[in-house]
């Protein structure tokens, strides 16, 4: 065709020289402009046409192919292929032509794929159970791979030699890789564990003081797990810190159905004393006690009168105790508290006294895991219990503040 254009621009009288190179242009600009024509083709009318049956389809995983450019990446190919099949046009330079084509099309191919992969990562996370075992990291370890192979294809396509030689050069270069791809194969090997011993899912909660991580894990990747933590800050820890230090994961309380509430209310020692008939009157009318108060006094009285105890003092045999009557109490109030789990543990006990009075320790599960629906829970049981504190006789025990060493000195 080449010729035939040039035949013709010399009979126009376009001298013979003149006329080669303007055939050349002319079909140089024809080609362009037929890529041209190809590629707003293929993004303008197919690529729109593709989109608007995927926003309009009831699957998802066309969405994510439509997200991250699957079918925009695969439109670079239309004008690459016009290109190619226009190569026979220029004979003289057919070869390096074609092979630069290809190399635009193996390139743009490796867009794709890298663009499927993307998509592919997002479609597995819509699946169900796809936070217990995430694929990052393993799709970060393909495209390695791929991007290994396609870069040598593409040297090999353009130095017009034979691939399997540049892979020989590299065998000689496998120290250097490593040394270079170190952290990618740490990496990689850390994703394994860690998807094998299932240690981390996207979603659990986890703690790692020393890299500051304190929050839920938002991303596993091939090199890194990304923690948001409760400040809303992102911690990136490297994925084989995960192996070869310490951390705690919360999953298994959020796998058990409860949050544990551990805490203890300080009592003033000087407070506890023997209940006399006017404090158990009193302990009669608190609704959640009166039967515990009613089985225990019975007990007891059986108790002295079988072992002949003088009960003018009350020192002798046994008694209740405004102590032990407020432990009966919690136990009584959390049992009938909804949000308190009453099929795990459930304890009440003293700990042993010391400077800072008898601390009563409350040691029981919510049975709603949610961190601001669980505070809540846990300061309304410790607002009621410590409003009803002195309702026992007792006193919480607290240093002295300022006001109480006015008021002191305010006596003397």
């Amino acid at each position: 065709m080449l010729s035939n254009i040039r035949d013709w621009l010399v009979e126009q009288g376009i001298p013979d020289g003149w006329a080669g190179a303007l055939g050349w242009l002319a079909l140089a600009v024809a080609v362009i402009i037929a890529a041209w024509l190809a590629h707003f083709a293929a993004r303008r009318i197919l690529l729109v046409a593709v989109s608007y049956v995927v926003k309009r389809s009831r699957t998802t995983w066309d969405d994510a192919l439509l997200k991250h450019r699957v079918f925009s990446r695969l439109s670079h190919l239309a004008p690459a292929l016009v290109i190619y099949y226009a190569a026979y046009l220029f004979p003289s330079m057919m070869g390096a032509i074609q092979r630069f084509s290809t190399v635009y099309m193996v390139l743009a191919g490796l867009l794709v794929v890298n663009a499927f992969l993307n998509a592919a990562v997002d479609i597995y996370r819509s699946l169900e159970g796809a936070r217990h075992r995430p694929i990052k990291g393993y799709v970060q370890v393909a495209k390695i791979i791929v991007f290994i192979f396609v870069g040598i294809y593409a040297i090999a396509m353009l130095l017009d030699r034979d691939p399997t030689g540049i892979l020989t050069g590299l065998g000689a270069m496998t120290a250097v890789l490593i040394l270079v791809f170190k952290d990618s194969i740490l990496g990689f090997v850390a994703s394994l564990q860690l998807s094998m011993n299932d240690m981390v899912r996207i979603g659990d909660w986890i703690e790692m003081p020393k890299y500051g991580a304190d929050g839920d894990v938002i991303d596993v990747t091939l090199h890194t797990v990304k923690v948001q933590n409760w400040n809303k800050t992102i911690s990136t820890i490297p994925a084989y810190a995960l192996i070869s230090d310490s951390f705690k994961n919360w999953r298994g309380m959020d796998e058990s159905g409860g949050r544990r509430i551990k805490r203890a209310i300080h009592i003033d020692m000087n407070s506890i004393r023997f209940c006399d008939a006017a404090m158990l009157a009193r302990f009669e009318r608190f609704q959640l006690i009166r039967d515990y108060l009613a089985t225990r006094r019975k007990e007891i009285t059986e108790y002295n009168a079988a072992q002949g105890v003088d009960t003018s003092e009350i020192i002798n045999g046994r008694n209740l105790t405004n102590i032990g009557m407020f432990r009966a109490y919690i136990m009584a109030y959390l049992h009938a508290h909804p949000k308190i789990h009453q099929g795990m543990t459930f304890l009440i006990r003293q700990l042993p006294p010391g400077e800072h009075g008898l601390p009563i320790e409350i040691y029981v599960f919510s049975n709603d895991q949610d961190w601001i629906r669980y505070e809540g829970i846990q300061s309304d049981i410790f607002d009621h219990l410590l409003a009803v504190v002195p309702m026992f006789g007792l006193r919480v025990f607290q240093r002295p503040s300022g006001a109480d060493l006015q008021a002191l000195a305010g006596r003397v």
